[in-house]
This record gives C-alpha cells, sequence and structure tokens, in this order.
C-alpha cells in the first residue's frame, strides 16, 4: 500500500551487491524478441541471512510495542 517503494536506480545496485555477497543467484535469460531479462533467487546464505533479519526485525518490532504500548495491527 505505499508503504515502501523502489525505483530501478536504488532496486538494481541492492540487487547486485547481493548476489556478489553471495546471497542472490541472478540468472540471465534472453529470448527472440524479447528484451533481457534477470531472474534472482536467494541462496542457502542468502535464505539464512533472510532468517537472521526476520528475527531481528521481529525483536525490534516487539521492543517498539513494548516503548509505546501499542498493540500489533
Amino acid at each position: 500500500e505505499g508503504a515502501v517503494r523502489f525505483t530501478v536506480t536504488s532496486l538494481y545496485p541492492l540487487l547486485y551487491r547481493l548476489e556478489k555477497r553471495g546471497l542472490l543467484e541472478g540468472k540471465g535469460v534472453e529470448k527472440a524478441g524479447q528484451r533481457r531479462r534477470r531472474y534472482y533467487k536467494l541462496t542457502a546464505d542468502g535464505r539464512r541471512a533472510l532468517a537472521a533479519q526476520r528475527s531481528a526485525w521481529q525483536a525490534f518490532v516487539e521492543a517498539i510495542h513494548r516503548i509505546t504500548g501499542a498493540e500489533r495491527a
């Protein structure tokens, strides 16, 4: 709902950095009559990093809720 927005100028450098760190695997695909596309998938290291980030984010959100007394939406 518009809470987070990415532009091409910020998204692709992020994807390239994640790929360089081994967290994503990119694959270029070319088809006749179509422009070249690149597809990404998480690597095993990427899945582990995502799990750690999710845990850290959840802990942060819970701490904010304790501070503010806000209920979960």
